[in-house]
């Protein structure tokens, strides 16, 4: 999937689907470090991806924290 559309899919996502995505990265990075130390090479790569991917919801998930976070604040 290119860069594009996956932010564009990440955007969709309200704060509850961004935090599952997190969890599930995080597993999947687990899972290819693990097939790493076991020698499997064409695991690095898919490390590099996942930890991109995984660092662009993180970022996404704090901006709407935020703009929630403002949003409570203005209201009170």
């Amino acid at each position: 999937m290119k860069r594009k559309e996956l932010m564009e899919q990440l955007r969709s996502m309200s704060l509850e689907e961004l935090k599952q995505q997190e969890e599930s990265l995080r597993e999947s990075l687990f899972r290819l470090r693990f097939r790493k130390s076991l020698g499997f090479r064409e695991t690095i790569k898919d490390i590099r991806r996942e930890k991109k991917i995984l660092a662009r919801v993180l970022t996404l998930i704090n901006q709407l924290e935020k703009e929630q976070a403002q949003k409570n604040k203005q209201n009170n």
